[in-house]
């Protein structure tokens, strides 16, 4: 019996495959469209060369080793939709991964949920679709949750788990402590278009290619800043974190004059920033912000924090006093 089985054997489920397999999880890759046999054939191979490929190079760069290719690869089986009926009523949870149309996934659920055991979680990678459509499209709706991988999935330790309004506590509970039995960290959040990653991610990029189109700076010098200055710092403190370590007065200063001075709506301050600076909920120093800082211990805190950044320096070589 597969751990999992993932419908589709495009990109993201091979490297949902690969994260399972590398992990020690048995993986069912059904092929769920028509085609002749040697087409199916040559669609497996090309399938388990680039998850082997895959394997090799992170091997190379201390990920694993070359001893573990085999049996990884060795528990990632295939086959396509008339083979798998007889095996999916055993699997206890399922990645759907096809193209984002409501045919495919409409089509698919329909057929997934007439063999799958009734309480099989059905976990949809979509990215665009929400839970609740997809929920529709099948059978016992509580059991429907989205699972947004982040590129390249076998690196990327964060998965988006949204719920929709009938996704049950026990469906949640299971997809969650799968992915966090391979390594994953989880995030669960209420259904919402674009999840958490996407959102912000859009926002930044368009502010990047705006910079671009207003010759404020080179693309290069760009992306420099983005490196050094904006990214480096969010893999320590999360952006919620930053705005109580630095002070919600900082960014509702900041965005005032923004709104004023690039466009107002682009930088107008939330309405819980404006809220936490009239009732003085400024973060850290005022002991309350988004977090509840009350009982921390302020400068321990501070010290494990600025610890992790200068650790992290070191890794890339960005320490003070480098050469450049």
């Amino acid at each position: 019996m597969a751990d999992v089985a993932i419908l589709g054997l495009g990109r993201m489920g091979r490297g949902i495959a690969e994260a399972y397999a590398f992990a020690g999880k048995s993986v069912l890759m059904v092929d769920v469209k028509p085609r002749d046999e040697a087409g199916r054939l040559k669609l497996f191979a090309e399938a388990r060369k680039e998850i082997a490929d895959d394997l090799v190079f992170l091997a190379g760069l201390g990920i694993g080793s070359a001893g573990a290719l085999e049996p990884a690869m060795a528990r990632i089986s295939m086959c396509g939709r008339e083979e798998a009926e007889a095996k999916l009523g055993s699997i206890p949870l399922f990645y759907e991964g096809v193209p984002e149309t409501t045919e495919a996934k409409q089509e698919l659920f329909a057929w997934a949920c007439q063999h799958a055991a009734s309480d099989a979680v059905m976990a949809s990678t979509s990215s665009t679709m929400a839970v609740d459509d997809l929920a529709a499209m099948g059978t016992q709706p509580e059991r429907f949750v989205n699972a947004h991988w982040l590129n390249p999935a076998m690196l990327m330790p964060l998965v988006e788990v949204a719920r929709g309004t009938l996704s049950s506590d026990a469906a949640v509970k299971r997809l969650v402590e799968s992915l966090a039995d391979i390594g994953k960290s989880p995030v669960v959040m209420k259904n919402s278009p674009g999840y958490i990653i996407p959102r912000i991610q859009a926002l930044a990029m368009n502010e990047a290619a705006r910079l671009v189109e207003e010759g404020v700076a080179s693309v290069e010098d760009i992306d420099k800043a983005i490196r050094l200055g904006f990214g480096i710092r969010y893999a320590v403190l999360g952006m919620i974190e930053f705005i109580d370590f630095g002070g919600n007065d900082i960014l509702y200063y900041a965005s005032d004059y923004l709104s004023k001075n690039v466009d107002a709506n682009r930088y107008q301050a939330p309405q819980s920033v404006v809220d936490n600076m009239k009732l003085g909920r400024n973060g850290m120093r005022d002991g309350a912000g988004f977090y509840d800082w009350n009982g921390v211990d302020v400068a321990d805190y501070r010290a494990k924090r600025l610890g992790a950044f200068v650790s992290l320096l070191k890794a890339l070589d960005l320490t003070p006093g480098r050469k450049a």
